[in-house]
């Protein structure tokens, strides 16, 4: 399994490419701006690109989804309940300051329980709403993608329109917090962690 991490764009998120090094078969995970040039290390280390995966719908985490899509033919997933942010995504982005074209239709959803092939890797679906209420944590191995779900000694905001810090907190609970304490947490913004330390130190869960 490789896992390959960027930092992209103005807000700082997270981009990630799993990928399958015996099958060469690769995911996207949360192509935010400014995320071109991970098909160009896609394409330098010759990895077919299957899949473009958001953990959510907030427009600094999907901005590239069009341009992954149109590339590669890559099909795009996303939880249903965050598909009315996907189409936001140009209003959005212009109150930011940004412009983006119309953004693609999902070509299929992320379900809790859903486990979907990346190669011969199978990568788990935990819906998490809190955050948003598509929000979900993809687990593979002893990793986890957890987008704005879980931080490094944080939480995602709930804040924003369809966020409720009950249900976030809930859900890291119920889903996150019951995995092995070495499973380490891919964020989508910031340092990686992992589920022990979050689970030890993490003010938002001590208690």
């Amino acid at each position: 399994m490789l896992i390959v991490p960027f930092v992209i764009g103005p807000m700082e998120s997270n981009a990630y490419i799993l990928a399958d090094e015996a099958t060469r078969r690769a995911a996207v995970i949360d192509p935010g701006m400014e995320s071109e040039r991970l098909l160009e290390f896609l394409e330098a280390e010759r990895l077919r690109l299957d899949l473009v995966l958001n953990t959510h719908g907030h427009f600094d985490h999907v901005f590239c989804n069009g341009y992954f899509t149109s590339k590669t033919g890559a099909r795009l997933l996303i939880h249903e309940a965050d598909v009315p942010l996907l189409r936001e995504l140009p209003e959005v982005a212009r109150q930011y300051g940004f412009n983006v074209a119309e953004p693609p239709e999902p070509d299929g959803f992320l379900r809790e329980g859903d486990i979907i092939p990346v190669g011969e890797m199978a990568v788990r679906v935990y819906h998490t709403p809190g955050h948003s209420p598509g929000g979900v944590c993809l687990h593979v191995g002893e990793a986890l993608f957890s987008g704005d779900t879980l931080f490094a000694g944080s939480i995602g905001r709930t804040d924003l329109p369809g966020g409720s810090y009950q249900e976030l907190v809930a859900s890291i609970r119920a889903k996150l917090l019951p995995l092995p304490d070495a499973t380490l947490v891919y964020t989508g913004h910031g340092p990686h962690t992992s589920i022990g330390d979050e689970r030890e130190y993490n003010p938002f869960l001590i208690g």
